[in-house]
């Protein structure tokens, strides 16, 4: 009986030693628990967010008198031939898909373009005026009416004295290796870079999205200062190559 009392004596001892606890322990954990439960709260709130169905506005639409917004774009005295040309294929894109209405203007040798009641974007006017502007500067009405049709197309311009100083022969030899025979460098610089390069005396434009343009234009800017056209030749090679394996 003895050795009875003192086993049981002994467990009760050690019982009391685990059941001991820790203040800290306790603060902790009641902290955990309450993060928990914040968290819980949490996620219901957003499970009941989910079901609440997300109100869609339709396109707004001007109601009232709409205020007439005119552009001008001066027609150069070396365009004026092709624009009386071409003025058919120019007309139709700005009336029948941007609903503009348009007019030459021969005391002020400029084409104006207004808005009217039947055009419905507010951006047709601008885009008008950029397809018009790209025309002056000597693009194709194809290659300009690509501006009426994709967003991410723009025209860049630049002078070739921007690049490298240069006058007399040494410019006229930079411009010249920009065309290149019969044209070769520039059409092989345009297919390459999927854009379109106009050379106007000393100034080039450029129209693409901005990646081409940036590759057209470092190859221009290398041919001005002096590189020869075959090393541009084998760039523009492995440019279009690796743009053929990313489209």
């Amino acid at each position: 009986m003895e050795i009875d009392s003192a086993t049981h004596v002994s467990s009760i001892e050690t019982s009391n030693a685990h059941t001991t606890i820790d203040a800290s322990v306790v603060q902790s954990r009641i902290l955990q628990s309450a993060s928990i439960a914040q968290q819980a709260l949490a996620e219901n709130a957003d499970d009941g967010m989910d079901d609440v169905e997300m109100p869609t506005f339709g396109k707004l639409t001007h109601h009232g008198k709409r205020k007439t917004e005119y552009r001008r774009i001066r027609c150069p005295a070396h365009r004026y031939t092709p624009l009386r040309n071409d003025w058919e294929a120019i007309l139709t894109p700005l009336v029948e898909y941007l609903k503009l209405q348009v007019r030459f203007n021969t005391k002020t040798r400029s084409v104006e373009l207004k808005t009217s009641s039947y055009t419905l974007d507010a951006s047709s006017l601008q885009k008008g005026a950029d397809f018009v502007s790209a025309y002056m500067l000597g693009f194709e009405v194809q290659d300009a009416v690509a501006l009426l049709r994709l967003e991410d197309l723009f025209v860049e311009s630049f002078n070739v004295t921007d690049v490298k100083m240069l006058r007399g022969d040494h410019l006229g030899r930079a411009v010249g290796r920009i065309a290149g025979q019969d044209g070769k460098t520039r059409f092989a610089i345009e297919n390459a870079t999927r854009t379109r390069i106009v050379v106007a005396d000393t100034r080039v434009h450029m129209l693409g999205s901005y990646a081409n343009v940036r590759i057209a234009r470092n190859a221009l800017c290398a041919l001005i200062l002096g590189a020869p056209p075959g090393k541009v030749y084998n760039n523009m090679r492995n440019v279009a190559k690796r743009m053929n394996e990313r489209f």
